[in-house]
């Protein structure tokens, strides 16, 4: 039996390299991005010292600096922005607790829509502590910890069985039980009481934000991609919108540096389109990309035989990401101002006898101080 040698493949059998076009300009996606990210935080810190200093005064029995209530604090009330958004569906009337709540969800649900998970990367105060904290994990550790993939994927339903939950629960109510709900001191001093759990943190709670805190260091958005239940709502919504990250395969010269930047672990260098609900358009991937149209945040390109031409129009800078944002953001700020739904609009005797008291208000239909209280 004669045994055939296979001759190495010739320069001339080889398929050809594909020319590298280098980027006309440099990159300006994160900068952009960590910018929109601490003006956001600057916000919410601003609002947060005027609400503890709205607070204080009624704690205070009215005395020393009064201060309006920021209505931007109900942004850090999801549920009463679901509730509230349900009741708006029903009925046609907004809510009059906690209106604004809606008012910033509905904005966020239209940033994903229009942008992918874009609220989870650009805006999202925790999004952009747990990014820094899993930077500052791979810095000290010198390394992020890597989820075998068995693990991964039960891990990641937990904030969909969560989002179930809220949403089971929500979708179960009546337009009058959620009124009664929101009406109820309870629901009225719903942010006073998430103030307070920060205020005086119990040795439980360190605990548990003391161990998120180490995991979101040592796993890459670990929060983000295994907890949190806005992020998945944000991430379903996401999957209808036109903008996504994109692949040109003529222009991609297939270095694989766009798949080891991404912080979703999705396999980027080997699709056209990322169209999955864990991208959250932090464009990480498309400013690894070295070269010319590579990769993009865009909607579907042109049909022509040009590279330059196929992304024509279609290409979202980070500019106009941010423009965008803002947009949705502000719009509906001054929608809800215009409309005259943006602040709630309550005595101050109620704020002075529930807020002082917040700790003290039960849940509706559970046993304790205040949970009957008719403020209607």
């Amino acid at each position: 039996m004669r045994t055939q040698v296979l001759e190495p493949a010739t320069t001339s059998q080889r398929p050809p390299k594909k020319p590298v076009v280098r980027r006309s300009a440099p990159d300006q996606s994160q900068m952009i991005r960590h910018a929109a990210q601490w003006a956001f935080v600057a916000l919410n810190v601003w609002i947060g010292i005027q609400f503890y200093l709205w607070v204080r005064w009624f704690e205070r029995g009215g005395v020393g600096w009064h201060v309006a209530r920021p209505a931007g604090v109900e942004g850090w009330l999801p549920i009463a922005g679901l509730m509230n958004l349900k009741y708006f569906v029903v009925t046609g009337h907004v809510p009059p607790i906690h209106p604004a709540a809606m008012f910033m969800l509905i904005a966020f649900l239209l940033m994903s829509v229009v942008a992918k998970k874009a609220f989870c990367a650009w805006l999202c105060p925790v999004g952009t502590l747990s990014e820094y904290l899993w930077k500052f994990g791979r810095k000290v550790f010198g390394r992020n910890l890597g989820t075998p993939r068995w693990l991964d994927i039960p891990l990641r339903g937990l904030r969909y069985l969560l989002l179930g939950f809220f949403v089971y629960i929500i979708a179960s109510m009546s337009a009058e039980a959620l009124a009664g709900f929101m009406l109820s001191p309870y629901g009225i001093v719903a942010d006073v009481k998430m103030l307070n759990f920060f205020r005086t943190l119990s040795l439980t709670g360190v605990i548990v934000l003391g161990v998120l805190a180490l995991l979101s260091m040592l796993v890459e958005n670990f929060w983000c991609r295994y907890l949190c239940p806005y992020g998945a709502l944000m991430g379903l919504v996401s999957l209808v919108s036109p903008l996504k990250v994109r692949r040109d395969p003529e222009a991609c010269i297939d270095c694989g540096k766009c798949a080891r930047v991404c912080p979703s672990h999705l396999a980027v260098d080997k699709l056209v389109h990322i169209r999955s609900a864990e991208c959250s358009a932090c464009m990480a991937c498309v400013a690894a990309c070295p070269v010319e149209y590579g990769l993009q945040f865009a909607a579907l390109p042109r049909k022509s035989a040009s590279v330059a031409e196929r992304w024509r129009g279609r290409i979202a800078n980070p500019g106009a990401v941010a423009a965008m944002l803002a947009v949705f953001f502000l719009g509906m700020v001054f929608a809800a101002r215009a409309t005259g739904h943006w602040r709630m609009h309550l005595p101050q005797s109620v704020y002075m006898q529930l807020v002082p008291n917040a700790n003290q208000v039960g849940h509706p239909g559970m046993d304790g101080p205040g949970s009957t209280m008719d403020v209607r």
